[in-house]
């Protein structure tokens, strides 16, 4: 029997024993064990019964087999939080779910995970992005894409009354009939269709609330705070880890910030306003479009847009079928906001299997759920698009000095060079002889000098997230064979033919003669290189 099958039948381990005997008998219902457990967390022995538990919880969901060996540097932190995680998090919440693992025997440790992870908004979200991750196993990635469209922790009922409280006058004024079934669930909102009277056009139309979970505000609020905490705690154990301490508390800073935009319902609104102008000429590209009569703090209102999820529309596609609807998401999600004539441009910063919709109709993508955004300025683009040039030419000078540019915020120092110079080295060095870096790479060499301490803008980080989730959903629908920098470059130069007053946008004249005089120069580096590599080879 292979090994994935061995484990998924492997009972976990035994709970602890205080807890067991204290609290689970067979004559107590379910509903009398939480209320026990919670009280006995609440108690003077729960300090020390929330280490006992975060330390089975650790051994329950055996991060050697969720975590693959490609990260195996990350094992150690991932258990540390997930410790953490199981002895800080709030005894209502905490309680419901050690009572429901220990019932659960012969669980596998994705099931598991996920179950301990439901109703925790900001895990469920890094489940999301994580979810198409192709070095992770087949049956994580199973459990963890059933994040996408597939949450189920509130019912119609609910979302129907928060509906009717919030805008009660407004449903009879535009005479709003809602649907009673839920039309999906995200990790902070839950969607019903609904149709309603334009009065503009005097005719029925169909739309769909994005309603936020009444248990939101609550469990969000101290997800925010734990990870707060979390980033200290992983700080103080850098030397553990082999991680800067402000690289690792950094990041989890950005990421808890700009998680804080999900529960921001009135700025996704103003969002949606915004890239309709973006996206409004582009062919090929849909996203909703709001209807603001119906909005309030608690419940987005758009127009409901046609479309598939997008790795099941492609499902029964030929090969280059698949490969033109890689081409359309690499376009809309990347080349676009880098190409756009604007000074600030917005990016969707949760592009996830589950907000891409395909509408086989038309040949159509759809991009909707805008609540993480981020903004690029004319600047950073610049100099982004000098980082994969610099990259791809294998210049380290060049390389350093868009690094420096990129992480430096205004009237700030410039960061350690040393530290960013031996990064990119040891980066050059393990690339392949004959390999031409991409963004993609480019982009985990920023991810890799941000973990020794060099700070960069939110925005970087969350594009290096969108670069990674659409990696795996790339792969997902047409394997290797797509070339994320060619339609890059091809959309770019589309883009020029059609208006020659941006020719060479975002890069200046400066600029581009910077990029030819390295080209000029690509030969005799590559083969200093190569000499360099072959001595330390044999020396």
């Amino acid at each position: 029997m292979p090994c994935s099958s061995l484990c998924r039948v492997r009972p976990g381990p035994p709970a602890p024993v205080a807890l067991q005997t204290a609290i689970f008998s067979q004559e107590t219902t379910t509903s009398e064990r939480v209320r026990k457990f919670e009280a006995l967390l609440r108690g003077p022995t729960g300090p020390l019964l929330r280490d006992q538990i975060g330390q089975w919880v650790v051994r329950l969901l055996r991060v050697e087999y969720l975590v693959p060996e490609t990260y195996a540097q990350w094992r150690l932190p991932v258990r540390d939080a997930m410790f953490f995680i199981a002895s800080k998090l709030s005894s209502k919440r905490l309680a419901p779910k050690i009572v429901e693992q220990i019932d659960s025997t012969n669980t596998a440790p994705e099931m598991r995970l996920l179950r301990l992870i439901a109703k925790v908004p900001s895990l469920q979200k890094l489940g999301q992005v994580l979810a198409r991750n192709r070095h992770l196993r087949p049956s994580l990635r199973r459990e963890l894409t059933k994040l996408e469209n597939g949450i189920c922790d509130v019912n119609a009922d609910e979302v129907r009354g928060i509906i009717l409280d919030q805008l009660g006058p407004q449903l009879e004024a535009y005479a709003v009939r809602i649907e009673h079934k839920i039309l999906a669930e995200a990790s902070v909102s839950a969607l019903m269709r609904f149709t309603w009277r334009n009065p503009r056009t005097q005719q029925r139309e169909r739309g769909v609330f994005k309603v936020m979970k009444p248990h939101v505000p609550v469990c969000f609020a101290e997800d925010m705070r734990l990870l707060g905490m979390l980033a200290k705690f992983l700080g103080s154990k850098r030397r553990r880890y082999g991680i800067a301490s402000r690289g690792i508390s950094d990041t989890f800073d950005e990421v808890r910030h700009l998680l804080q935009h999900e529960v921001q319902f009135a700025r996704e609104q103003m969002t949606l306003r915004k890239v309709s102008r973006l996206y409004g000429s582009m062919p090929g590209v849909r996203v909703p479009r709001l209807i603001r009569p119906l909005c309030t703090s608690k419940i987005t209102a758009m127009t409901e847009e046609r479309g598939e999820k997008i790795t099941d529309a492609v499902a029964h596609m030929g090969a280059g079928s698949r490969r033109r609807v890689c081409e359309q998401l690499i376009e809309a999600l990347v080349a676009a906001p880098m190409s756009a004539p604007d000074g600030d441009v917005l990016f969707h910063a949760d592009p996830h299997a589950g907000n891409l919709l395909y509408d086989k109709r038309t040949g159509e993508l759809v991009l909707v759920d805008w609540a993480l955004t981020e903004r690029l300025s004319r600047e950073q683009r610049r100099h982004l698009a000098l980082l994969f040039l610099m990259a791809a030419l294998r210049d380290p000078a060049g390389i350093c000095v868009e690094i420096q540019a990129l992480s430096r915020k205004r009237g700030q120092q410039q960061h350690n060079p040393e530290v960013i110079r031996k990064c990119v080295a040891r980066f050059l060095d393990c690339l392949p002889p004959a390999s031409v870096p991409g963004t993609a790479e480019a982009m985990r060499l920023v991810e890799q000098i941000a973990y020794e301490g060099i700070r960069f803008p939110a925005s970087l980080i969350m594009l290096r997230k969108v670069l990674f989730t659409l990696d795996g959903i790339l792969h997902d629908i047409a394997g290797p064979n797509v070339a994320l920098d060619f339609v890059i470059v091809r959309h770019l130069l589309r883009t020029w033919a059609a208006n020659l007053p941006t020719f060479g946008f975002p890069l200046s004249l400066q600029d581009w003669a910077l990029v030819q005089f390295s080209t000029l120069l690509y030969s005799p580096r590559s083969w200093m290189q190569r000499a360099q590599t072959l001595l330390a080879s044999t020396g």
